[in-house]
Parts: C-alpha cells; structure tokens; sequence
C-alpha cells in the first residue's frame, strides 16, 4: 500500500451523478468545480454563479468555445465543499452553439446552492471530478478547473486523490480567489494542479471572479501550449 494507500477505499465514495456519452468527436471536456464551503458566504456566492455565468456568454470565450465546429468542447459543471457533498450544476453539454453556451449560463445562474455548512474538502472535490469524466465524452484532451478560497482541511489532500483515483492524461487547473484563507494560490500551485501546462489564476476576490474566470477559460480553450507558459505550472 502506498504513502497515500489508506484513501484508497474512499474511491468508491465519490459519486458520479452525470450521464453522457461514452465517445465524442471533441477536442476537450471540461470540468468546472466552484467551492460552496463555509468561507464562501451568499454574496460572494452568488457572485461566483453569476460570474461564472457571464464569463460563458462573453464574446471572446463564445469565440474560443466555437473556434473548431468539427471538435466542440463538452462541458460539466458541478459545486463541492465537504466529504462527500459535491453536487451537479450541469450534466456534460456539448458546446455546438452560443445558444448552447446561453443554455449552460441560465443553467448556473439559476442554481441553487445545495449547502453552505460544510469544510473544504479538496481531495474529494477532485475523486468527483475523475467520477465525472467516467461518465463523459471520450475528447482529445481533458481538463479539470477547481475555483476556491481555502486550503484542504477536511479528508484526504490532493495527492492521495492523485494516487487513488484515474488521472492519466488529466490537466488540473485552479482558480484561487483572494480575500479569504492567505495563501490560497500558493498552495493550489504546489499542492493542486497536474498535468502539462497546468496553471492558476489568482481573482483579487470574488467581484473580480467573473475577469479571472474569462482569463482561464480563454487559456483552456485556446490549448496546452499557452498554458505552458504560467509559472508555476508543473506536469
């Protein structure tokens, strides 16, 4: 058993809840993640949803969705906080249209939150998110964006999520807002993202969460090789 081998009986606690198809003519699925832990109040909540939401109708990441007609993005959407508390936002959606991109932002902005009572629990946001591409489109490449403001301090870290559940060919972003825990990007850097050309993007806040989200939504789509150049990045 490995360093991180006593998790591995937790891989089966982490649910799927979306339904999509097996295989895909498609150049990426992409997995959103917004943090609802305690630390997020309802304001800064709802600032996350809407921005979220906007940032999908923006112009220029519209364009970057639909820039390949012959390899959409696929896309899923879900919200995380405590142990075994994620919960889905969006079913995959594959991105053929912008009136595809305005159905996912009504989506959003019209969701609920399920709880805002639990801790943050990382690693299990993330054996969630592996869940979710088992249930997925088969595209070229597969991306993961986890938003928050906290640090891990519930369950089992990003590491054993890593060695538990399948990662192979994954790329780990993050989007790290300010204003909450200190040090929050810093610890996305070094305990969080994977794969090649993996980043984070800091937002000053959770008003300036629609900006930084648009910023990382034009590098994901827009390919690796962009990626690449953020430090910090690390495969």
């Amino acid at each position: 058993m490995g360093k991180h081998g006593q998790y591995r009986a937790l891989v089966g606690l982490v649910a799927a809840l979306a339904a999509g198809p097996a295989a895909a003519e498609c150049r990426l699925a992409l997995v959103l993640a917004l943090d609802v832990s305690a630390s997020v109040d309802e304001r800064e909540d709802a600032l996350q949803r809407k921005g979220l939401a906007r940032a999908l109708v923006a112009p220029e990441v519209v364009e970057a969705f639909l820039a390949d007609q012959a390899a959409p993005v696929w896309l899923t959407v879900f919200e995380w906080s405590g142990p075994r508390t994620s919960a889905g936002l969006l079913d995959w959606l594959e991105i053929a249209s912008e009136e595809d991109l305005v159905l996912a932002a009504g989506a959003i902005a019209g969701s609920v939150r399920s709880r805002d009572d639990m801790p943050t629990a990382l690693g299990y946001a993330l054996g969630y998110a592996a869940g979710r591409f088992r249930h997925g489109p088969d595209c070229d490449a597969r991306t993961v964006d986890v938003s928050g403001d906290g640090r891990n301090n519930e369950g089992f870290p990003p590491a054993s999520a890593y060695e538990a559940f399948p990662f192979a060919g994954v790329t780990v972003n993050g989007l790290a807002i300010a204003g909450g825990e200190a040090g929050v990007a810093e610890y996305y850097r070094r305990e969080m993202i994977r794969g090649p050309g993996a980043f984070v993007i800091e937002a000053k806040g959770f008003r300036d969460y629609e900006r930084a989200m648009r910023a990382k939504l034009l590098r994901e789509l827009q390919g690796p090789v962009i990626g690449m150049l953020a430090p910090g990045a690390r495969g």
